[in-house]
């Protein structure tokens, strides 16, 4: 990976369902920059406590594990992985036992406070080893990074995002499917409403709304907000378009990591 020589930090925030970590990860790849799944972070601790036989409900017990997780994140926007104690865990941590348990330990101010440190550390590492980072959550834009160089919340009304996340998960978005998914988006985005803010967007913090856009559009659409707002980004994408094709489109299937 090429280093760029003026560190370039996009925050991306957004409910489930918006498209955010499908987008963000292929931004990151147009830009040549690392790539940040937040979330992920917060499934991986959701497993190694429901694997370590810790009670999600005891807030202590999870604040102690998470202080000790041992986890290490790949943020190459190619083949991002997550791993605790040396084990892979991309597809468990996707299960849906997972998806709906991941918000008792989201809304866990300890465990946040302790994953807000990590990610900032990883942040400071991305600019350090790969000349910037497209990091994305539900709380970079203002709490993890809010100096960040470009601050992003995407956003899709809730039956675009019921109809895309029914699909991931049930095949298509028929009545049915999306009734089944209803709880998992809903409830998930209330319950981390509750202790960050992602909904709307907070001063300085540009809105891109994806819920008539495909991947590709809102893709597009996220690039000419960076390159708007930063002329360092517009060199990076015109350097990137001269030596690599455009992300694999197949990326959309990955939907899932929103």
């Amino acid at each position: 990976m090429i280093v760029p020589s003026k560190p370039l930090v996009i925050a991306i925030d957004g409910p489930s369902g918006s498209g955010k970590s499908s987008v963000s990860r292929a931004v990151a790849q147009c830009l040549n920059l690392a790539y940040l799944d937040t979330g992920a972070m917060f499934r991986a601790l959701t497993w190694w406590c429901l694997h370590t036989g810790i009670d999600l409900d005891d807030q202590s017990a999870v604040t102690r594990a998470a202080k000790a997780l041992p986890l290490y994140m790949s943020t190459d926007p190619a083949s991002p992985s997550v791993q605790v104690a040396g084990v892979s865990i991309d597809e468990a941590i996707r299960e849906s036992v997972i998806s709906e348990l991941v918000s008792k330990v989201a809304v866990n101010l300890g465990v946040r406070d302790e994953l807000c440190t990590r990610q900032r550390a990883l942040i400071a590492e991305s600019v350090r080893d790969a000349g910037g980072v497209v990091a994305e959550g539900r709380d970079i834009t203002t709490v993890v990074a809010p100096d960040a160089r470009v601050r992003i919340l995407l956003s899709a009304n809730q039956q675009t995002r019921l109809s895309r996340r029914a699909k991931e998960l049930h095949g298509e978005d028929s009545s049915a499917s999306v009734t089944a998914t209803q709880d998992q988006i809903v409830r998930r985005d209330n319950d981390d409403s509750t202790v960050s803010q992602f909904m709307h967007a907070a001063p300085g913090v540009t809105l891109v709304d994806t819920s008539d856009l495909d991947l590709q559009q809102s893709v597009q659409a996220v690039l000419d907000v960076v390159c708007t707002q930063n002329a360092h980004a517009r060199e990076l994408l015109s350097a990137a378009e001269g030596n690599q094709k455009a992300p694999d489109r197949k990326l959309a299937d990955e939907s899932r990591r929103n």
